[in-house]
């Protein structure tokens, strides 16, 4: 599958998906769901395709990665609208994934069968692929925390917070499971579980960002603004240990996560 092909698989997805986020408005669910659901498979059928073309899972580079998180964006969204039914969850959803189609579009990079002797690993693919999963689910309840703080505000009701409270769980759970995979990936690669690696630094920094979240609900659950901004923190983090670390003349300098 080559990479040239991948605007005709994004544009199928993303008109799917634009058609399904309409229907949602109106109230139109089960065709909104059908839609959304045709627009996830077209995008997915599109990995699976590179995954075949490549013979290695698509998750050696940034754009690569983009790919998942595009997709996995689009079934938080669903997962939240099958579970919540908030209509706007779709339209959000979608663009946050056209915005990373969008990147790729614009800075495609070299996708070539060749991995390198650390990503030879049977960890490489549930690694990144829980941690991109995770990232989705985050990044969906960052979505409805800049929601909440600028056209709900003081409307905002209990269930709703909720709803962000249960993303990030969920969110935090893999992200967690993908540190541990990471981990023993580490073991078997490099011989050691933790180096404090700026990307694995940044990791660590990440995770703490979410469990101060989730414990600062625990303590002050009518506080739900300051947590909502602690989330946006949080994500901030989650970018910076994703691809920013890519621009850290220190990770350059001694970071094995860059290549």
């Amino acid at each position: 599958m080559i990479w040239e092909a991948f605007i005709w698989f994004a544009a199928a997805a993303v008109i799917l998906w634009a058609v399904g986020a309409a229907l949602a408005w109106v109230g139109k669910r089960s065709s909104a769901l059908i839609n959304y659901g045709l627009g996830i498979l077209v995008f997915f059928s599109y990995i699976l395709a590179m995954w075949i073309s490549l013979e290695r899972p698509p998750l050696r580079t940034m754009g690569e990665t983009r790919l998942w998180y595009s997709f996995f964006m689009a079934v938080a969204g669903m997962i939240v609208y099958c579970r919540w039914k908030y209509k706007w969850i779709l339209s959000f959803s979608t663009v946050m994934a056209l915005v990373f189609i969008c990147v790729n579009l614009l800075k495609p990079e070299i996708h070539s069968k060749a991995l390198m002797p650390a990503l030879q690993s049977p960890w490489f693919a549930p690694h990144v692929i829980v941690y991109m999963f995770s990232y989705g689910m985050l990044g969906a309840a960052t979505i409805m925390a800049l929601y909440f703080l600028i056209f709900k505000k003081e409307n905002t009701t209990a269930e709703e917070i909720s709803t962000a409270d249960n993303l990030v769980v969920t969110g935090l759970a893999f992200l967690t499971f993908g540190m541990l995979f990471g981990a023993l990936w580490a073991q078997e690669a490099w011989g050691t579980y933790w180096a404090w690696d700026p990307k694995e630094t940044w990791a660590a920094i990440t995770w703490m960002a979410y469990m101060l979240y989730v414990h600062f609900r625990i303590a002050r659950p009518k506080d739900w603004s300051t947590a909502m901004w602690i989330l946006i923190l949080a994500f901030i983090c989650l970018q910076i240990c994703w691809w920013g670390i890519n621009y850290l003349p220190s990770a350059h300098a001694t970071s094995v996560h860059v290549y």
